[in-house]
Parts: C-alpha cells; sequence; structure tokens
C-alpha cells in the first residue's frame, strides 16, 4: 500500500503548487464581449456586395467597434480613406515615371487615375468628418448628414470606378495590371463602406 499511498502524496502536491488555471469573471466577460462585437461585425458585413473583405478588413476593430452600428459605418470609411491614400500617393509617382515612357496612353490614363483618386480621397475624408459630427438618430440633421455622407461615398466610388475604366484602351502591362488590382480592392472596400452607411442610415431613419 505504500507505493500507492506516495504516488496519491505526489499527485496531491502536484496539484498544490500546480494549481489549474481558471477564467475569471473579468477574463469571460471580455471574450464574450469581443465574440458578440465579431459576430455583430460578421452579421452586418454580410449585407454588402464583398462580406468576406468587411469582415477581415474590420474585424481587428472589434474593440472600438463594439455593436454600435454608427463606429461600424465610420471605421469601415477610415479604412476605405486609408487604402485611397495610399493608391492616389502609389499613381501620382507612377505618373510622374510615366512622363518618361513611351506609352502616352498609360501616362494618360495614369494622371487621369490620380485625378480620379484624389477627388475620391477628397470625398472620403468629407464623408468621415461628417460621421464623426453625426447626431442622434431619428432626426431631420441626422437624415441631413447621413444623406451628405451617402453622396461623398457614392461620389468617392464613380471617382475610383473612372480611374480604372481609364485603363481599358492601354495596353496590358506590369502597370495597368498592378494599378487595376489595387483599385478594384480600393472600390470593395469603399463599396462595402457605403453599403454599411447605407444600413445605418436606413435604421436610423425609421
Amino acid at each position: 500500500m505504500k507505493p500507492l499511498i506516495s504516488l496519491l502524496s505526489l499527485t496531491f502536491l502536484f496539484f498544490y503548487l500546480h494549481p489549474i488555471p481558471t477564467l475569471s469573471s473579468a477574463d469571460y466577460d471580455a471574450s464574450t464581449t469581443e465574440t458578440n462585437a465579431t459576430d455583430f461585425i460578421r452579421t452586418s458585413c454580410s449585407a454588402t456586395l464583398y462580406p468576406d473583405l468587411c469582415y477581415t478588413s474590420l474585424s481587428g476593430y472589434s474593440n472600438a467597434i463594439q455593436q454600435d452600428p454608427a463606429s461600424l459605418a465610420r471605421i469601415a470609411i477610415g479604412v476605405s480613406l486609408s487604402k485611397a491614400r495610399h493608391l492616389a500617393a502609389y499613381v501620382s509617382n507612377l505618373s510622374r515615371e510615366a512622363d518618361y515612357g513611351a506609352d502616352p496612353r498609360a501616362s494618360a490614363a495614369l494622371h487621369d487615375c490620380f485625378s480620379n483618386m484624389d477627388d475620391a480621397v477628397e470625398e472620403i475624408r468629407g464623408s468621415l468628418k461628417q460621421m464623426r459630427q453625426v447626431v442622434g438618430p431619428g432626426s431631420e440633421s441626422f437624415r441631413f448628414q447621413m444623406g451628405n455622407v451617402q453622396t461623398w461615398m457614392s461620389a468617392a466610388l464613380t471617382d475610383e470606378e473612372t480611374c480604372t475604366d481609364g485603363f481599358e484602351d492601354v495596353a496590358e502591362g506590369a502597370v495597368k495590371t498592378e494599378v487595376c488590382e489595387k483599385a478594384g480592392k480600393v472600390k470593395k472596400l469603399t463599396s462595402n463602406a457605403l453599403a454599411l452607411v447605407n444600413s445605418y442610415a436606413e435604421k436610423g431613419t425609421k
């Protein structure tokens, strides 16, 4: 019997010195809150044209979004703005290099694209500024402010589409492919942001 007693004693000693970690109520609440927030983002993104991209681009902001549709729309606009700025800078650099190239069509398309993207950046920036000032849902001011955001985001999406349309007559090549691929992603992010804005505006005016 002594070996058995010794084994039981060692087992007791091990668990006494190495207690099993437990999940505190605070940890549980934080985990539940984060899960609820990511579920809210996933559900809201289902109303967009590109739900997978919507979720992956916004799920990292779940702590800031929580389950607030206004924060969701605002952060979606911010993500769109960031990508549009990067694309505008990228196209600007390419357009300067293209001035010394042999393809006048590519040069013209890049300059036009930069002009369109520059306009889109300003429109998205205006949308984000307006979203930060939006009053509570249900009021006439809310409808007016959200109307501004919807108009500017729609205009930005049109400008982004015009950017890629300008490359239709440009010969296939690395520059055309890269610009159109990058612009394509920006268009999807802007489209998603607009869909979330529309959803918030619709719920806030009921």
